[in-house]
């Protein structure tokens, strides 16, 4: 087993470095950088551009410099915690983000523990009562959540909440908190705003899920070893939670790696919509001005989040079927 955790950390050293040499790739990939951007705004509004400037700009901000050399900047500074230097908001990226990283992690691990707390119980209710007038109750919610984008879901929420309760339920706690500093209160107002876009972000990852469960279910309930555990005696219970259901969770602890980033992307128009202070808005501010080193932090925190819901997902598959940590070693 300490093989197996050695091997999987080490293949996530070079995977990071590799996908810090794309990220940064992606981000020079469109004409120009940050002060062309700004000089065209200046431009359309009809104000002067001073080339000197610019020129001193440029160089204060090393973008003078070969692409190598400002990646070396960049990765050297990612791997000593400086996030780099935002162009737009004039001030180091660690600050831009400030508690909006905070929020957006308490966001997603939220929305991922409602999706997986609300789905394991109606998928195996959907699965054990097949064709029932329940099961066919849930299948036409999960299809409407799949259908249905999530922001059209914040909307149509903001706009019933607004008509029917006379409340808003946008953002993600009061507007006298958003400045202030973290207490009690704070934290309480932050919970009570959170169910909305929990319940927003979840829905479709939810219906998807409930769907998958129940066609794995289905299939490990129809095999020989259930037929013959039930030929024994054995009570449902027990048939349902000693083998099928723990070989239906395979996929799903394997999808750990690709939720968390889903989930974070996810939400970027929901943020937009809702108008949460999360990371959301921001990347996708800094990807249009082409303020390189905070779209590249994000970019990066993504990229983290994935190959560390990757190395999660081996580790609890590894534990939950001893097959997959024996494999090198039976083939060999």
């Amino acid at each position: 087993m300490l093989t197996f955790l050695a091997k999987r950390l080490l293949v996530m050293i070079p995977t990071l470095f590799m996908i810090s040499v794309l990220v940064f790739i992606v981000i020079q990939l469109p004409p120009g950088d940050f002060l062309t951007t700004y000089m065209n705004e200046l431009k359309a509004q009809g104000e002067a551009v001073d080339p000197a400037k610019i020129a001193f700009l440029r160089a204060q901000y090393g973008l003078d410099e070969p692409l190598y050399m400002q990646y070396v900047h960049w990765a050297w500074g990612l791997l000593h915690g400086n996030l780099g230097f935002s162009f737009e908001y004039n001030m180091p990226v660690t600050d831009v983000v400030g508690d909006r990283l905070w929020l957006s992690m308490v966001l997603n691990f939220s929305t991922i523990l409602f999706i997986y707390l609300v789905s394991f119980p109606i998928g195996i209710y959907s699965a054990t009562r097949q064709y029932s007038w329940g099961d066919y109750g849930i299948t036409l919610l999960g299809f409407l959540g799949l259908a249905m984008p999530n922001f059209l879901f914040a909307l149509v929420l903001l706009y019933y909440a607004n008509v029917v309760f006379g409340t808003s339920i946008g953002g993600l706690m009061d507007p006298e908190f958003i400045n202030a500093g973290w207490s009690l209160p704070k934290i309480m107002s932050v919970i009570e705003h959170l169910w909305a876009p929990v319940l927003v972000i979840g829905t479709s990852g939810t219906a998807s899920m409930i769907r998958r469960l129940r066609a794995n279910l289905l299939d490990e309930l129809g095999k020989q070893y259930v037929v013959t555990a039930r030929a024994k005696g054995l009570s449902p219970m027990k048939v349902l939670f000693k083998y099928p259901l723990r070989m239906s969770l395979n996929p799903f602890i394997a999808d750990i790696g690709n939720i968390l980033p889903q989930v974070v992307s996810g939400s970027v128009l929901v943020s937009v919509v809702m108008s949460l202070p999360t990371t959301g808005p921001m990347l996708l501010s800094a990807l249009q001005s082409q303020d390189m080193y905070l779209a590249g932090s994000f970019l990066m925190f993504l990229a983290l989040l994935t190959v560390v819901g990757m190395f999660v997902s081996d580790l609890l598959l590894a534990w939950l079927d001893p097959r997959i940590r024996l494999q090198g070693s039976i083939s060999e």
